[in-house]
C-alpha cells in the first residue's frame, strides 16, 4: 500500500491510479449531509464558510458519541452519493479529496476529474476499526449539528482505495 500524506496536492493526485490501495495520514475534515448543505448554502449566498476547504479532504462520516478514554466514536463512511448535490460547489472552492463509500453520479465523477481532485472509498461496516486510525479529533464548525458537526481529525494509516481520479 502506498502512503499518502495529507493535505493533498495536485501533484500527488496526478500520481494516483484507479484502484490503488493507499494509507492516508494527516489532517482530514469530517462532514455529512447537514454540514454539506450548510456549506453549500453559505457558498451560494456568497458568504464566508466557517472553515476553509481549500486543499482539504472531507471524510463523509458522522462519528457516534465518544466513549470515555477514546478519541472519537465509531466513524465508518456514509454513502457518498448523498453528498453529490453539494460536491460541485465545494470542488469549485478548491476541495481536493473526498472519502466515503459507494458510487458517485456521472456528473460528479466528471467534475472530480475536471477539477483535478480525488475520491477515495473506504471500508463500510468497519467504523470501530477506522476510529482506531484517528489520532486526534476536534469539532471546528456547526457544533449544533451534534454528530454531524464538522471536525478536524488527524488520521494515521487510514486505509482507502482510489475510486475516482
Amino acid at each position: 500500500m502506498r502512503k499518502i500524506y495529507l493535505p493533498l496536492t495536485k501533484k500527488v493526485i496526478k500520481t494516483l491510479r484507479l484502484g490503488q490501495e493507499v494509507l492516508l495520514s494527516g489532517s482530514v475534515l469530517t462532514a455529512r449531509d447537514a454540514a454539506h448543505k450548510r456549506l453549500a448554502e453559505t457558498l451560494k449566498s456568497n458568504k464566508k464558510i466557517p472553515v476553509s476547504i481549500k486543499g482539504e479532504t472531507i471524510y463523509y462520516t458522522g462519528p457516534t458519541p465518544t466513549m470515555p478514554g477514546r478519541i472519537i466514536g465509531s466513524c465508518g463512511p456514509t454513502t457518498s452519493s448523498r453528498m453529490d448535490q453539494f460536491t460541485h460547489i465545494l470542488l469549485r472552492h478548491a476541495l481536493l479529496g473526498m472519502i466515503g463509500k459507494g458510487e458517485r453520479s456521472k456528473e460528479i465523477v466528471s467534475a472530480i476529474k475536471r477539477f483535478g481532485a480525488v475520491y477515495f472509498i473506504t471500508i463500510g461496516g468497519a467504523g470501530a476499526y477506522l476510529s482506531e486510525k484517528v489520532k486526534n479529533s476536534k469539532i471546528i464548525a456547526y457544533r449544533d449539528l451534534g454528530t454531524e458537526a464538522i471536525r478536524r481529525v488527524i488520521v494515521e494509516d487510514f486505509p482507502a482505495i482510489v475510486a475516482v481520479v
